[in-house]
């Protein structure tokens, strides 16, 4: 019997000769510092040198940082309205009781308020839901993202993750999914009364609510020869709970269809059961006059979205901005948090070393 025989290369692995003259590799990594684990390394020494001006520079940096972004998003005007209607003295509580997904006339309501401080940059007009959890993991799979994309093919056989929205008597919806099936379709409307009394709408600005990338990459409607959205969707039947189809969500060609930014909006669904969503814009005309002057306003209300089934509420809300965004006063909060809890553990550990330092130093040192 011939007797197999081991060579080592150069490269550090080690071959093994057979009788059949076959040569096999061992598994022993390559003789490099990187896998021979034998790269220089660092480890910082923890020192009170170290560590203490360390807790400090992060308590001085963070502190004022923390304060600078609470000031600012408590100078951000914020005014919210509840339009759900569950007490009876408000105004949509009519509508509130009597209104279900399958009503085939809409309730309307109006809501008188004051605002007691003009505003003077341009306004965001908001609506709000709660106790809505969009961040369900089957309701938030329940889309057809290649649809949405201006696909033909799941234009005509949604994705099975639209189920049970996907088909309805046996047409292919369009959108599909349990998230377009109940997008928000209330109307809001906003009017201003002047010292003489005199009603005047406010315009509201539709265009520029949606992201740019998914206006322009993530939303497209199908291409097709002829431009009548119509007849590009003439195979597929509107979502279960749509007064109308997708292709009449807009006059305007630019803002119909998979594009329309009010359906975009609602489509980027939220993290956390409270939210609220971009609805209008309302632009500043002149530098000389506010965008929503001090006085009465009315807010109209085409009431289609039913709530009580899972004990949500419905707001609408009007804010300014600024250079750090929306009022949201935790990232300020929680930089004076982080910094004083640093410059106080700085306090307590200098005051530690202080005390202790000089005797463990002492100890060391022999007689």
């Amino acid at each position: 019997m011939m007797a197999s025989s081991y060579s080592a290369n150069e490269d550090g692995h080690i071959s093994v000769t057979g009788p059949g003259g076959g040569t096999l590799k061992s598994k022993k990594p390559d003789n490099t510092a990187f896998k021979q684990q034998r790269l220089p390394a660092w480890q910082p020494i923890l020192t009170a040198g170290t560590v203490l001006p360390a807790f400090f520079v992060i308590g001085l940096i963070f502190i004022p940082i923390g304060i600078g972004l609470y000031v600012t998003s408590n100078n951000i005007k914020e005014f919210e309205i509840d339009y759900t209607g569950v007490d009876m003295s408000s105004p949509c509580f009519n509508c509130s009781q009597s209104f279900s997904w399958n009503n085939t006339r809409p309730c309307t309501c109006s809501i008188p308020f004051y605002l007691d401080q003009p505003y003077e940059s341009n306004v965001f007009m908001y609506y709000g839901l709660s106790n809505f959890y969009q961040n369900h993991r089957r309701y938030v799979k329940s889309r057809d993202d290649s649809q949405l994309n201006g696909d033909m093919d799941s234009l005509v056989s949604p994705s099975k993750e639209c189920e049970p929205y996907a088909f309805k008597e046996n047409k292919p919806i369009a959108p599909c999914g349990a998230i377009a099936n109940s997008m928000f379709n209330d109307s809001l409307e906003l009017f201003y009364f002047d010292p003489n009394g005199t009603k005047i709408q406010i315009p509201l600005m539709k265009r520029g609510i949606a992201w740019w990338t998914d206006k322009h990459v993530k939303f497209r409607n199908p291409e097709s020869t002829n431009p009548n959205l119509t007849v590009v969707f003439q195979s597929t039947t509107k979502p279960v709970n749509w007064r109308k189809p997708v292709y009449e969500l807009d006059t305007d060609p630019e803002n119909n269809g998979f594009i329309n930014e009010d359906f975009i909006v609602w489509m980027r669904t939220a993290a956390l059961p409270t939210f609220r969503k971009l609805y209008r814009i309302i632009q500043k005309k002149n530098s000389m006059v506010p965008t929503l002057p001090r006085g009465n306003y009315s807010l109209e209300i085409i009431y289609n979205y039913p709530v009580r089934s899972f004990e949500g509420r419905k707001r609408m809300i009007l804010s300014t901005i600024s250079w750090m965004g929306g009022k949201n006063p935790f990232l300020g909060i929680a930089y004076i948090t982080v910094g004083s809890v640093c410059f106080f553990l700085g306090v307590v550990l200098l005051i530690i070393h202080h005390k202790y330092g000089n005797r463990n130093n002492s100890a060391d040192i022999p007689n």
